[in-house]
């Protein structure tokens, strides 16, 4: 088990609510994945690359709304540099990205 955070901790990491505009096949990734590009509304339109190929299709995932973290540091992944982290759980069939449970403007905050 992981040690307790604080409020102040949490409050930290950027959660927002945002629509995937384009997902693709990223051919040079190490393990499956797809490039993701979503919109973070104020927050600007971000990619990202996810192993989530187990679950999805490119075409699934446009138009979804997720939830993703904005505030990390860019990442280099392969010719890619990731701009936020695509949230979701690990299952047998593969990663289940967050979605909403009904619709938010993009670039709103979890709370």
């Amino acid at each position: 088990m992981s040690e307790p955070i604080t409020w102040a901790d949490f409050e930290k990491v950027m959660l927002v609510a945002g629509t995937v505009t384009r997902a693709e096949v990223f051919p040079e990734a190490k393990r499956p994945a797809y490039l993701i590009w979503v919109d973070f509304g104020p927050h600007g339109e971000r990619k990202t690359s996810a192993q989530v190929t187990g679950v999805y299709q490119p075409g699934d995932l446009v138009g979804r709304q997720i939830v993703g973290v904005i505030n990390f540091p860019e990442k280099q992944i392969g010719p890619v540099r990731s701009q936020f982290l695509l949230t979701g759980f690990h299952t047998d069939e593969g990663v289940v990205i967050t979605t909403v449970e009904r619709p938010v403007p993009n670039g709103t905050r979890m709370a």
